[in-house]
């Protein structure tokens, strides 16, 4: 069966000449992950805008929250530069298993892929990878955070998180698998994103929480 966009709420967040974000469900993979025919955002906005997009950055399949892509080549180099020299600032929002008892930090421990799409923390051979968090919420047995990757390593804050003992809950990639089990969903959410649009405008585009996320919050902190 051929997905289409009525298949998925994709709330348009900004739409220009130059940009396009939405606010993307989790469970929906940002690009196509390989042969096979399975839906994509990019295939999906594509399919019903009837134009290429660029991708920009992207989002972890099991991810909600705000993704941007660009409508021309000019704004895809324009984007590109502020994601290489890190001009871009990410929010997300992510509940933690475990209390996180500084009000803030930051992790700044190198990463590297070891196998099977799973990455790690190696000082010796790893990329330079920092994350800025604050704590929101302290509840009995989680914590709700903001996070601010620096640095766009893949999985970056799954890990970062989790070397410090306070895995995202629903990870089945970090964290015991078990335990992880118990929730239906990643609990890591894009909450914005500021960047400079071509025109020059500097603009924050937010996300708002969909109800996957919310409804688990608002149980783990009761």
């Amino acid at each position: 069966m051929t997905s289409t966009l009525t298949d998925y709420p994709l709330p348009v967040l900004l739409a220009s000449d130059d940009v396009l974000a939405v606010n993307k469900p989790e469970g929906l993979a940002s690009i196509p992950e390989g042969a096979g025919g399975a839906a994509s955002l990019l295939a999906l906005l594509e399919a019903t805008t009837g134009a290429k997009l660029y991708v920009v950055h992207r989002l972890d399949k099991e991810v909600s929250g705000v993704i941007v892509f660009a409508r021309h080549p000019a704004a895809h180099r324009h984007l590109n530069d502020q994601f290489a020299s890190r001009q871009v600032r990410k929010t997300y929002l992510a509940l933690t298993l475990g209390v996180v008892e500084p009000d803030s930090g930051v992790i700044d421990r190198p990463l590297r892929q070891f196998g099977s799409g799973r990455m790690g923390v190696d000082p010796q051979a790893g990329k330079p990878s920092v994350t800025v968090y604050e704590v929101v919420q302290r509840c009995v047995r989680h914590t709700l955070i903001t996070a601010h990757p620096l640095s766009g390593r893949r999985h970056q804050i799954r890990v970062h998180l989790y070397s410090i003992g306070h895995p995202i809950a629903g990870d089945l990639r970090y964290g015991d698998k078990a335990a992880q089990q118990a929730y239906p969903r990643l609990m890591l959410h894009a909450q914005e994103i500021t960047l400079r649009l071509p025109s020059g405008e500097a603009v924050t585009i937010g996300a708002p929480l969909p109800a996957s996320f919310t409804s688990v919050t608002e149980n783990a902190c009761r």
